[in-house]
Parts: C-alpha cells; sequence; structure tokens
C-alpha cells in the first residue's frame, strides 16, 4: 500500500507523537506493532527510522513489534532481517508468538527446572517419544486470499510449534534472562537433524480436508472456501517426525501434527514414558502395561496431567489407566488470557525472553525449508486426502506405525 511508503505519513506521526508526549508525559518512548502484511515490515521500519523515530536518545527507547509469518523461508527470513537490522539494534526488534504468551507455556520451564522429580528423568533413558498436536475445528474462515500462499506448515508448525519443541526440549539456561533463554533455543533448533529429500517423504506427511462434518454440522472441502483455487495443493494439515542429534535426545523421535477441521481444538505436549519390566506381571491377566504419559495442555484448558496405571480394586491384580489432574483456572482461578496480554506488558518493560531472536527465526526456516522445497517439487495428487472432523490422513497414522507407535487418543 502507497500509504505505507507514503514520508507524509511518518511525519505526521512524528507530530501526533510529540502532542502524546505533551499531554500524556510519555517522555518519548514509543512502541511500535507492525501487524501488517509481511511485506510491509521493511518498508515501515525504514519510514520510521528515516523520520527520527527509532532512535534512541538520552535514556529513551524506542520498540517494534513484528507480527508473523517472520519470512516465507529461509532465504527471505534472512533478508528481512537484514533490512531491519540495518535500522533497529537486536534489541529494539520483538518478533511476536502469542503461543509464548501463555501461562503453560511459561510454564514449562518451571515445571522443569524448578521441580527435582523431573529434570532427572527428562531424557533418552526414560522418554520414549514426544507429540505435539496443535488442532483447529476451523477452517480457513475469511482468510482464504492469505491462507492460500501460506500453508499449515508456514503458517503453524515454523513458528507456535517450533517454540513448543524448544521450551520442552531445550537444556536449561543459565538464567532466565531473555539471551541466556534465547541461546539455548538456537542450540537445540541447531541439534535438529536435517533432513535430506528423502527424509522428507519418509518423515512428513501433509493433507488438504474434504467435505465432512464437525458436531452434526456440514462442512465444506478446502477447495470449495471462499477464495481458494479449485486445484489448490495448499496443505491444511502437517505432520513430521523429527530427531534431535544431542545427548539428551539420542534415538527419542519427536512427532508434530497441525491442521484444521480436525475434531477438537486442542494444544498439547505429549510425552510418553519408556515401558517397565513386564515379568513382574507375568503370572497376572494384564497383557501389556498401560504407556505412561505427561500431558502438557496449552489451550483450550490449560494445565498438566499425569496419565498412569493404576489396580482396579478386586482379588485379581488388573490395572486401569488413571490420570492426576492439574488446571490453572481450577487452582489459580485466572481468567484465560490470549497470551498478548503478557507479552504486550513484556515489550513495555523491555523483556524480550518470550520473544524470537533472528538466529532464533533463522535456524527454525532451516529445518522447514528442505521440507518445503520438496513439497513444491513433488506437488500432492491425492488432496483432499482426510475429512473436515477426522483426525487427518491415514498417511500420517502410518508414520508412527512404522516406528511401532501410535498417536495419542484426544479426548
Amino acid at each position: 500500500m502507497a500509504y505505507f511508503q507514503d514520508e507524509d505519513t511518518y511525519q505526521r506521526l512524528r507530530d501526533l507523537l510529540g502532542q502524546v508526549d505533551q499531554t500524556c508525559g510519555t517522555q518519548s518512548n514509543y512502541l511500535y506493532y507492525l501487524a501488517t502484511a509481511a511485506s510491509f515490515f521493511s518498508d515501515i521500519v525504514r519510514q520510521l527510522g528515516t523520520a527520527g523515530l527509532t532512535s534512541q536518545e538520552d535514556g529513551k527507547w524506542r520498540r517494534v513489534i513484528v507480527e508473523k509469518p517472520f519470512g516465507r523461508d529461509l532465504e527471505s527470513a534472512r533478508t528481512l532481517n537484514q533490512n531491519i537490522s540495518q535500522v533497529l539494534a537486536e534489541n529494539q526488534i520483538y518478533r511476536i508468538d502469542h503461543y509464548l504468551g501463555k501461562e503453560t507455556v511459561q510454564n514449562i520451564l518451571v515445571f522443569r527446572f524448578g521441580n527435582g522429580i523431573f529434570e532427572h528423568i527428562w531424557n533418552h533413558h526414560y522418554i520414549d517419544h514426544v507429540q505435539i498436536t496443535v488442532a483447529e475445528t476451523v477452517g480457513v474462515e475469511n482468510r482464504g486470499g492469505f491462507y492460500e500462499g501460506v500453508g499449515a506448515l508456514r503458517d503453524m508448525v515454523q513458528n507456535h510449534m517450533f517454540q513448543l519443541l524448544a521450551t520442552i526440549a531445550m537444556e536449561p539456561p543459565v538464567s532466565f534472562e531473555a539471551d541466556a533463554v534465547r541461546d539455548e533455543k538456537s542450540k537445540l533448533f541447531k541439534a535438529i537433524q536435517p533432513l535430506s529429500a528423502e527424509a522428507v517423504l519418509s518423515q512428513t506427511v501433509r493433507g488438504q480436508y474434504g467435505a465432512g462434518s464437525i458436531d452434526d454440522r456440514t462442512l465444506p472441502a478446502y477447495r470449495s472456501e471462499s477464495r481458494i483455487a479449485a486445484d489448490s495443493s495448499t496443505e491444511t494439515y502437517a505432520a513430521l517426525k523429527l530427531t534431535i542429534d544431542n545427548w539428551r535426545w539420542a534415538n527419542v523421535p519427536f512427532y508434530l501434527r497441525t491442521g484444521k477441521r480436525l475434531p477438537k481444538r486442542v494444544t498439547e505436549i505429549a510425552i510418553q514414558f519408556k515401558p517397565v519390566p513386564s515379568l513382574l506381571f507375568r503370572d497376572t491377566p494384564i497383557d501389556s502395561l498401560t504407556p505412561n504419559f505427561l500431558i502438557i495442555r496449552i489451550q483450550p484448558s490449560e494445565g498438566i496431567h499425569l496419565h498412569f496405571g493404576a489396580k482396579i480394586p478386586g482379588p485379581r491384580v488388573i490395572m486401569s489407566g488413571v490420570e492426576m489432574d492439574f488446571c490453572y483456572t481450577n487452582h489459580f482461578g485466572t481468567n484465560r488470557s490470549t497470551g498478548y496480554e503478557t507479552l504486550l506488558y513484556d515489550c513495555a518493560i523491555g523483556d524480550a525472553t518470550l520473544f524470537q531472536r533472528s538466529d532464533n527465526v533463522e535456524l527454525g526456516w532451516s529445518v522447514v525449508t528442505p521440507i518445503l522445497d520438496v513439497w513444491s517439487a513433488l506437488p500432492s495428487r491425492g488432496f483432499p486426502n482426510y475429512a473436515a472432523g477426522t483426525w487427518g490422513p491415514i498417511a500420517a497414522d502410518t508414520l508412527l506405525a512404522r516406528d511401532g507407535r501410535q498417536w495419542r487418543q484426544i479426548k
């Protein structure tokens, strides 16, 4: 839009902010929020700099929040970082991801590192695998024009899901200061084993929803939605298997899945622990032991659940799965937030802990870009391959079945 490139726009903004300084005593401290199309980020930041609206002098601070998507691939993310860094210092740039403002996500660090009973089992000796699920019941709604050029992998995996992955898998930081936490996230992203073209074909799955139903509501196929091409190859579902090449997570697969028009709206991290020897139960009716799961629920009900086996009362040794359940709302009685409230406050006080640093962004794209390249070179011919209201394409189940595992059944 020409509006964002018009120098007079920024001069008027400068005059307006000067008036606000005088009437409200804001002391020339400015926070800019760029909730625009990503294609305008560089132009807006450049124009703010030219108008003198980003310079920090005499104790004043000037900060810029940038919404996702931060680039479309590794090359575009690098270019965007370079363009913005010509005007702003890294400590002025706040790349926002509202998932990181949610209480449960923040609590993962406290849960892991503030409790003596968890961290010593947080490794390949005790954990079998990790599942991260971000499921949505909605379709593209009125965002068809945007979503056609993005897809599930760019929209959810590279940002939201990778931040959850980094938080659950990173090494302990030396402190909770911003760079200490983000240093460990960068190390984690560097340790993710890159996917070759062959690995992309065997360790990733993409899908697109067809017609179906949720809660007795008949729903159209993605290709029938507004502003969607009739032969669209954009994925509305993505699943992948990643491995982290470090001591802590050796041979522990991380399975990620996200999709639209799935049966439930839920975001969770499920950690399945390795089974114990079953010799003790050889003379009982128990054929197999219940897997132990630790489930960190991000939404809609934030909480932590521990699933384990217990004996059913009676004369025989028969086991059943039970849960210990902690719900934030029930315990603390706090009102739910979107996460933005926390992040905006953190930006105002200059705490960048929950915001992505430039290297975090680029390292995330370095994992995703090879997948995008293969998917672009080999367009899917099987779309749509799952019905709205189901848990995704059959190939996603096969992805885990090849390893003798299955997706956790979410109720």
